[in-house]
């Protein structure tokens, strides 16, 4: 499937959450679902993300509730019986510290939700249907992924396709692997499948998991930022796919020339915290060469 089909199917299923008045402190990182008037003139946009500079202009006009759209739930499940939590030791080598369920929560919440993360090693199927249905209550998007290698996709399939309608999809991503959406539970609530390799998990989650959750908040800016930036290095991709690759992107000191350098080692977790940027190679390109204009999107890690 190509890249904007499945982001297309999966906003289908992000559409903003039902709004209500909000406490001025609990508004703080929600969204405002309704223009903010007194005496005739606008004085905070709906929207917008409600910031502490908002709180204040809200309560010198005497509010003290604001109309917001709330800040999505997202519970997210990492699943795998070779997974082995930070801090406890590896004892074979089939074993991997577990590294997505911490990587996507705080990815979750840097883009605006509020984030639970849960980690399971499933013996059973039965097992894993019943964390997913006990988790359904206070989400209202669930993540979930495996080990790196693709096994464990199998039973998260297998599990959620008897929780609800979900599809499994593979999409043109150079080294990613199966995605799975649909919506699970009496509440059909959304749940993505992302794969268990933590920088697959992440390209996915920037492209796919953070615009749905700023659908839900009800922004109007869903998307991150993509540039243009002269490429300083060459870079390959697979023909036919989209390629997502670990760049660093600055903007030249005195002149409005950006510059963009790919990183060494793409499939290092090490690469990925280093990069403020992807540079994106859709599925018609093979490469691109030094002083080459390519698009990036850029990924600097902030609360925005």
């Amino acid at each position: 499937m190509k890249v904007g089909e499945l982001a297309s199917e999966l906003l289908k299923l992000a559409a903003p959450l039902t709004p209500f008045s909000m406490p001025l402190l609990d508004a703080h990182g929600a969204t405002l679902s309704e223009d903010v008037i007194a005496n005739g003139k606008v004085y905070l946009t709906s929207g917008s993300r409600i910031r502490s500079t908002q709180i204040g202009l809200a309560a010198s006009l005497g509010l003290d509730h604001l109309p917001t759209c709330p800040q999505p739930r997202v519970v997210v499940i990492s699943a795998g019986a070779d997974l082995v939590a930070p801090g406890t030791a590896l004892l074979s080598a089939e074993e991997e510290f577990e590294a997505n369920s911490w990587l996507l929560t705080t990815a979750v919440k840097e883009a605006g939700a509020v984030g639970y993360r849960v980690h399971t090693i499933p013996e059973t199927s039965d097992a894993l249907k019943d964390l997913i249905e006990d988790q359904l209550v206070r989400s209202d998007l669930i993540v979930i992924c495996g080990e790196s290698h693709d096994e464990s996709f199998d039973l998260i399939h297998g599990v959620l396709t008897s929780l609800g309608e979900v599809r499994a999809v593979l999409p043109l991503i150079e080294g990613s692997g199966r995605h799975a959406f649909g919506q699970i539970g009496p509440d059909k609530t959304p749940v993505v499948a992302l794969p268990g390799d933590p920088i697959s998990a992440y390209i996915s989650n920037e492209l796919f998991i953070r615009p749905m959750i700023r659908s839900m908040m009800g922004l109007h800016d869903i998307h991150r930022p993509v540039i243009r930036a002269t490429l300083t290095n060459e870079i390959t991709s697979e023909s036919g796919k989209h390629s997502f690759i670990r760049s660093i992107f600055q903007s030249q000191s005195n002149s409005e020339k950006r510059i963009v350098t790919a990183l060494e080692e793409q499939n290092s977790l090490l690469t990925l915290s280093d990069a403020t940027g992807l540079i994106v190679l859709t599925d018609s390109m093979t490469g691109a060469k030094p002083g080459d204009e390519v698009d990036v999107l850029l990924i600097e890690r902030r609360f925005n």
